[in-house]
């Protein structure tokens, strides 16, 4: 049984009645893509990764980057700040080697891209 021809008749009958007139954001341009910067080959992958709340590896190193620095900074502990310190600079060279792996660095749409995801975490 096709469903197809039944969904059509009830759209086409609620925009008779207006049940779509009065919907937000009615007249007003689809909002752009989050993924739009992203290469084409990516895009799909990074979107399933973001459905199901994943970073992708890259992003995952950054924030653990991030978070490490941040403590290194507000630490008074020479022993535990030590301990930080080489655990950042294994996360720099494991994001470095990565990013060179991907040869993503040199990508513009990458670059856009990566600036918006660091700033919605405030990086």
């Amino acid at each position: 049984m096709d469903l197809g021809h039944l969904v059509e008749e009830k759209i086409r009958a609620s925009i008779k009645q207006g049940d779509f007139d009065h919907l937000p954001g009615k007249g007003k341009p689809l909002p752009k893509d989050d993924l739009a910067y992203v290469p084409d080959d990516l895009r799909n992958s990074y979107r399933i990764l973001k459905n199901a709340n994943i970073l992708p590896e890259e992003m995952q190193l950054k924030k653990e980057i991030v978070q490490l620095e941040q403590l290194i900074a507000e630490s008074e502990k020479c022993e535990e700040t030590s301990r930080w310190n080489v655990q950042l600079t294994e996360k720099k060279l494991r994001y470095n080697m990565l990013m060179e792996k991907r040869k993503l660095q040199s990508s513009q749409a990458f670059r856009q891209y990566s600036s918006k995801i660091e700033r919605k975490f405030g990086w």
